[in-house]
């Protein structure tokens, strides 16, 4: 019984932790879990599709990125965003996804970035991939996320660039905020 009762004080423990956004040294919200509560949020609103909105935060300093379907959206999410206890500033920089692409474009657009992601992580000097949303509509390939140098930055828009495929890249990328 002793042994049980142990096991669900820590089981309750682990659960009130999962609960609890995490703290930094300063007593604020961590990164991980401003990304998730502004993620939540963004469920939450039925005027947004979380599903095409990545959430990045360095410092506190949230990063949307993606291709949404309208202004109508884009507006809602960065409202969203701002809204969201712990968030310091909201980088909006969604696009308005093309409405006319086919399905054979989508699935190249989806081949695209997977190239992309697979370039910008074999290249030294990026950090790693995962510093680096890659989104593609149209052939267009948007760059997201932080990045600590503006060397990188611009090295992940010069090897989007040489991609077969690639018609187009805005470079969202942001430096991390110096914190």
């Amino acid at each position: 019984m002793r042994n049980f009762m142990a096991l669900m004080l820590g089981v309750g423990l682990m659960m009130a932790g999962l609960q609890a956004p995490a703290a930094n040294e300063y007593g604020n919200r961590s990164d991980a879990g401003l990304t998730a509560s502004v993620k939540t949020a963004l469920i939450k609103n039925k005027d947004t599709k979380a599903s095409q909105i990545n959430v990045e935060t360095s410092e506190g300093v949230v990063q949307l990125s993606g291709f949404v379907d309208s202004e109508q959206s884009r507006d809602a999410a960065e409202a969203t965003a701002k809204n969201v206890e712990g968030v310091k500033e909201v980088q909006n920089k969604l696009m308005i996804r093309d409405g006319e692409r086919s399905a054979g474009r989508a699935t190249d657009d989806v081949v695209i970035a997977a190239k992309v992601k697979g370039e910008i992580a074999g290249k030294a000097g990026l950090g790693t991939a995962a510093d680096v949303n890659v989104e593609v509509n149209s052939g267009v390939v948007e760059l997201s996320g932080f990045v600590p140098s503006m060397d990188q930055k611009m090295k992940a828009a010069e090897v989007a660039r040489g991609v077969s495929g690639v018609k187009d890249v805005r470079n969202n990328i942001s430096l991390k905020p110096e914190g």
